[in-house]
């Protein structure tokens, strides 16, 4: 039974790398239900450990290894993909080295998985964080990532595709997102140990929020959860 929580957070690390298969043969629709999927294994992990009292260092170790594929490396490939695509580049891009363009497409997405690991090994050696965070979860970067790949493909808005294609926007969006993991702001953890108000005001403020967002905007509004979260996050320093 003690192995059980390492087994499902190898489960993350197979749908990361699995991800990134997809996303190299143009499939980054898959290649983001691949990674929510991790996200689901990288939640049964935590939860398992704790119904089974089964923690353990190799465990903790294990889950940020998995989650810098999975939450890291992953959602940075698809930004890649997404900046070869939208400068119309033959793939691959790395063929001209020399070019500007090709070394901001190499370079830029690499911050991400750089500033994950960062987030994570900070995170790793922090005691502080167990109810709060000091800068934005790793996981919340590759929603942030999937959520404008899943909405613009099943909502077909002319505003998340132009997102998506829009090389200044996804290099703008790596490098805020890169920077939100390695920064110190106070930032929201969801777990919760009790349903009280008292304690959960921001997780009550994010909850409400994200439901008027899918009552307005429907599948539109799924990239509107990251900026939500960090705006209950925000507001939950007033309580």
């Amino acid at each position: 039974m003690k192995y059980i929580p390492n087994f499902i957070t190898s489960l993350n690390l197979v749908s990361g790398f699995v991800a990134i298969i997809f996303a190299a043969n143009g499939d980054l629709l898959t290649a983001s239900w691949l990674i929510l999927a991790a996200m689901v294994f990288d939640f049964l992990d935590g939860f398992s450990a704790r119904l089974l009292k089964a923690y353990s260092t190799l465990g903790k170790e294990l889950d940020s290894l998995a989650d810098v594929v999975s939450f890291g490396v992953a959602p940075a490939f698809i930004i890649y993909c997404l900046l070869n695509d939208s400068l119309v580049l033959s793939a691959p891009a790395i063929a001209d080295s020399s070019s500007l363009i090709i070394t901001l497409i190499l370079i830029v997405p690499a911050i991400m998985p750089v500033c994950g690991a960062f987030r994570l090994a900070i995170f790793n050696l922090d005691s502080s964080q167990s109810t709060t965070f000091k800068g934005m979860p790793i996981p919340a970067n590759a929603l942030a990532v999937i959520s404008v790949v899943i909405a613009g493909h099943y909502s077909h808005s002319e505003i998340l595709n132009a997102f998506s294609g829009s090389p200044v926007l996804l290099i703008i969006l790596t490098i805020v997102l890169s920077y939100l993991m390695v920064s110190r702001m106070p930032m929201l953890s969801l777990k919760i140990s009790n349903f009280k108000f008292k304690g959960n005001e921001g997780r009550y403020i994010l909850a409400g929020l994200v439901l008027i967002d899918f009552a307005v905007f429907g599948i539109s509004g799924v990239p509107l959860i990251i900026p939500l979260y960090l705006i209950s996050s925000g507001l939950a320093l007033l309580f």
